[in-house]
């Protein structure tokens, strides 16, 4: 997609990324149940809310463009995205943090063109810090306090920070870590780990355990916006549209 055209849609879709997060942030104030979808892992009203505004939102400023989203491929849904061009949504990462309450939740918009996201778009509901990146747009953060432009950074020869999961730390990536030349360690939910990439506040984020596209777009494409890299453990960019939608082991990393 051409640069003006991604910069048509990037204001729209902050725009919706807010609206979901009011939707979900009314849950979160007054209350909501949990449910466990065939996976075993957890879905609650405000998921499916935010799911339902986004997609109609979507269709209306894209209507050409397909949507795979998390709670609708749960239903069923599988649209065509043989085209290349499609939309990955996940209405709220980190469900589980929000069920406990920590504020690590986020919501997830990415676009996707030709295997490559290309524009995304995370919320943080309760702090309203909203990360964004586009292909020829740079990357960028957004708060209360106003907004300023993100980079991820080259590594300190003194040593790697790494993002960890709060919520999915397993043998695979407690081996992988005692490989890396680490010198500290940020502990976040959701996708924020992409955003402690791009911000440059990390310098690595490795995912060992399973991942559905919808949960990585945005991220990937706000840090490729920011210079850094999203590859699979053996060096390939991680590419999207696979079958099933589902990502093999990756490691993010700021600028080589």
């Amino acid at each position: 997609m051409s640069t003006p055209d991604l910069a048509a849609l990037l204001g729209p879709v902050k725009r919706i990324a807010r609206e979901a997060g009011e939707v979900i942030l009314g849950f979160y104030r007054d209350g909501f149940s949990v449910e466990g979808k065939a996976d075993g892992s957890p879905v609650t009203a405000a998921d499916r809310a935010a799911d339902d505004l986004i997609v109609a939102r979507l269709r209306e400023i894209a209507p050409d463009i397909p949507i795979v989203s998390e709670e609708s491929h749960a239903d069923g849904a599988r649209p065509d995205v043989s085209g290349g061009r499609f939309w990955l949504v996940d209405p709220l990462d980190g469900t589980k943090e929000f069920v406990n309450r920590n504020g690590e939740f986020t919501v997830n918009i990415g676009l996707i063109d030709k295997g490559v996201p290309v524009l995304g778009v995370i919320l943080v509901p309760v702090t309203g810090r909203l990360y964004w990146g586009a292909i020829g747009l740079g990357a960028g953060l957004e708060t209360e306090a106003g907004s300023h432009a993100i980079t991820a950074r080259k590594a300190p020869q003194d040593g790697l920070t790494v993002a960890a999961s709060r919520s999915h730390r397993n043998p695979a990536l407690e081996t992988y870590l005692a490989t890396v030349p680490m010198k500290d360690q940020k502990v976040a939910g959701s996708s924020l780990k992409f955003c402690l990439v791009a911000e440059g506040e990390a310098d690595l984020y490795p995912r060992t355990g399973p991942t559905s596209e919808w949960d990585t777009a945005a991220g990937h494409a706000i840090v490729l916006a920011a210079g850094g890299h999203v590859e699979t453990m053996d060096g390939a960019p991680l590419a999207y549209g696979k079958p099933g939608f589902l990502n093999p082991e990756f490691v993010v990393r700021g600028k080589n």
